[in-house]
């Protein structure tokens, strides 16, 4: 049973930072994708960033690059989120997510993706 469990969300000021963690558990992930995405009330759950477990590779949406940082650690599998510059439009609940790199659909959609864990809220205000 593949289990996903984030933390380390909360309420941060405009320009702060806070790192998100994904402990995933349950089968070996290296031929996954690990994705985070974020969702907002009335809105879709939007793509943030994704690694390749193995190789490492990373892709980030536009509305973030150049301040969010997608990592793992191999040994305690474990998936990050570095968040620094943070502005109220980040304020979401916060999802890790999981898929196989051997399915073909577009890694940077929702409805792509296997397994999902309960989410973090993040909330960026003064």
């Amino acid at each position: 049973q593949v289990q996903l469990v984030e933390s380390g969300g909360g309420l941060v000021q405009p320009g702060g930072s806070l790192r998100l963690s994904c402990a995933a558990s349950g089968r070996a992930f290296g031929s996954y994708i690990m994705g985070w995405f974020r969702q907002v009330p009335g809105k879709e759950r939007e793509f943030v960033a994704a690694i390749w477990w193995l190789g490492g590779n990373t892709d980030y949406a536009d509305s973030v690059k150049g301040r969010f940082t997608i990592s793992r650690d191999n040994a305690k599998n474990t998936v990050y989120l570095q968040m620094n510059s943070l502005k109220p439009e980040d304020t979401a609940v916060y999802y890790c997510a999981a898929r196989s790199t051997l399915y073909s659909g577009p890694y940077y959609r929702a409805a792509n993706y296997d397994y999902w864990g309960q989410g973090t809220q993040v909330t960026v205000s003064s």
